[in-house]
């Protein structure tokens, strides 16, 4: 998947009026597959100590970053994420905090 063709399936399911934050997962998820076949990307992963972000990035079973996606629309500034992004933040190395469209990265 080129990010021309994510961008026009992204675009496609947001028009139709019906997706949720979950509907969009499995395009972000073939996009970095497609980004970075040297890198295993598992959607919702298991639990860990800070909390469960959306993606976890692993190359040779090493973690080697994270994402938590929220919905199209919803700001990444609202004040409703912050305790959640602040203890990602502090937790987790290459974090990156998107709204499939969005994306900002915390190294």
């Amino acid at each position: 998947m080129t990010i021309q063709e994510y961008i026009e399936t992204i675009n496609r399911r947001f028009k139709a009026g019906n997706a949720t934050e979950h509907s969009y997962r499995g395009d972000l998820q073939n996009l970095l597959k497609a980004l970075a076949p040297q890198v295993e990307v598992t959607n919702e992963p298991q639990r860990i100590d800070c909390g469960a972000p959306d993606y976890i990035l692993t190359r040779k079973g090493i973690p080697v970053g994270y994402i938590e996606a929220k919905d199209i629309g919803k700001s990444l500034d609202s004040k409703l994420y912050n305790e959640q992004f602040a203890r990602y933040q502090s937790s987790l190395p290459n974090l990156i905090i998107t709204d499939y469209l969005e994306f900002r990265l915390y190294l």
